[in-house]
């Protein structure tokens, strides 16, 4: 994955404690970085009030390719978009880049379904979220234009 194959980016400074004895930000740290970018996103163009809304995304799956490290104090990225919309569910995917490098570092999906939090039960994405998920849905590519 690149650059180019998103359209919103948000920075993320790598801090001293994310780096493990191997000299490199450790493994589960990208997953925070990750629901960090789909949540601040959520929260400014889809209006999710995390504290109080009657509906909310649960991570229901997550994976994370790793290509080479990422190590404080890097300056990274974190690029996002969406794979798949459907009726409760949402497919992202993201990449971490150095500040730098056209070329993800890592890679990674991240599955939400919205649940009424009080009934603990999928519902419909709410309208305002919908919206703003649609404005990053990465068009289907048919097999001609491969």
């Amino acid at each position: 994955m690149n650059r180019h194959d998103f359209t919103v980016f948000y920075p993320v400074s790598t801090r001293w404690m994310d780096n493990d004895v191997y000299g490199h930000v450790n493994n589960v740290t990208y997953y925070s970085y990750f629901d960090s970018t789909i949540n601040r996103y959520l929260i400014e163009q889809g209006g999710l009030d995390i504290h109080s809304a009657k509906i909310v995304g649960y991570v229901v799956s997550s994976s994370c390719q790793f290509r080479r490290p990422v190590a404080y104090p890097d300056s990274i990225s974190v690029g996002l978009r969406v794979s798949k919309l459907g009726n409760s569910s949402v497919t992202y995917e993201l990449g971490i880049f150095r500040e730098s490098e056209e070329e993800a570092a890592a890679y990674g999906q991240v599955v939400h379904v919205f649940v009424d939090r009080d009934q603990n039960c999928s519902v419909p994405i709410p309208a305002k979220i919908r919206h703003c998920l649609e404005e990053i849905l990465t068009p289907k590519v048919s097999a001609d234009e491969i």
